[in-house]
């Protein structure tokens, strides 16, 4: 899952300029995303998890190895799941940076994971097993919430959650 951690970390690192929806309206009336979802923060997040990624292919060749879709299918992946959740926040008419439990730290994973089973789905299957998918979703929310806090300390984020 790491490359996924790091992307959606680095993509709130890398972000900024121009947004998303390119500031432009849903049918509701409410922005699609929201002005902390920008192409900058997109592209760097997938890149550096990729990298990441890479690195593990190179360092860790054992332990388990990316091939190049299941890379993109993790980094894509996770940030298509925050994008999801930014869209549903705003049709709730929930403001960007307010906190919702669970979807704010399981989102990215839960993207990660639908993209992997729809076009990795063999290495998906071999590589999360239920100890290891039931170990992701109970540490991911403690890991989000310090990398967060993180963020926030490092005026790169708003709020600490």
């Amino acid at each position: 899952m790491l490359p996924a951690y790091v992307a959606n970390a680095f993509a709130v690192l890398t972000g900024g300029g121009k947004s998303i929806d390119f500031e432009k309206n849903f049918l509701d009336g409410r922005r699609i995303f929201g002005n902390g979802k920008t192409w900058k923060g997109l592209i760097g997040g997938i890149v550096i998890g990729m990298f990441t990624g890479s690195v593990q292919n190179v360092l860790l060749p054992s332990f388990v190895l990316f091939p190049l879709i299941v890379l993109f299918c993790l980094t894509f992946g996770a940030l298509f799941g925050d994008l999801c959740k930014s869209f549903i926040k705003r049709r709730l008419d929930i403001e960007s940076g307010s906190k919702v439990p669970i979807m704010d730290q399981l989102d990215f994973v839960l993207g990660a994971w639908l993209f992997l089973i729809l076009f990795a789905h063999p290495w998906f299957s071999e590589n999360f097993t239920s100890y290891r998918v039931i170990v992701i979703l109970v540490i991911t929310p403690f890991l989000h919430r310090i990398t967060n806090i993180i963020g926030y300390k490092m005026g790169k984020k708003d709020v600490p959650w």
